[in-house]
């Protein structure tokens, strides 16, 4: 199966990722954080990259239905984790609500694109199984064929 959805978000990821490495500073910069927080979040947005780069390569390159949903799961998981953390870091109601609203929106797409591609993996699933069934009679009614 495709999984093309799922894909899709792994490569989105991946180009986050990619600015976490490009310019750091957006993470600290969003939470409002002063210049003695700044090199700490610019770490963390280092580690972020390094992180979403790698689930969003099995996301991507993932040979297997199981490996593409794993790495998934593994990404919403991500994006929940890192709204409940940096949200209990900040004070202001605004950065708060924007770091919540960032990962929570990414985790949902995430958990939306998985979601989708696994009804659809179900749906195709049932359709080979009729084809095969409906073959199958097709070959016992008209034998020779």
């Amino acid at each position: 199966m495709s999984y093309a959805m799922s894909r899709l978000m792994s490569t989105a990821t991946a180009s986050y990722a990619g600015f976490c490495f490009a310019r750091p500073e957006h993470l600290g910069e969003a939470l409002g954080a002063d210049k003695h927080e700044q090199p700490g979040y610019d770490l963390l947005a280092n580690v972020f990259g390094v992180r979403d780069l790698a689930i969003s390569t099995f996301g991507i390159l993932g040979r297997s239905d199981r490996t593409v949903r794993t790495a998934m799961w593994i990404r919403i998981a991500c994006d929940v984790g890192d709204g409940v953390v940096l949200a209990s870091r900040v004070d202001d109601d605004g950065a708060k609500a924007k770091v919540l609203g960032a990962t929570m929106t990414w985790g949902t797409l995430n958990f939306l694109a998985l979601h989708l591609d696994k009804r659809r993996a179900r749906r195709v699933a049932a359709a080979k199984s009729v084809a095969s069934a409906t073959g199958s009679v097709a070959r016992t009614v008209t034998p020779g064929r």
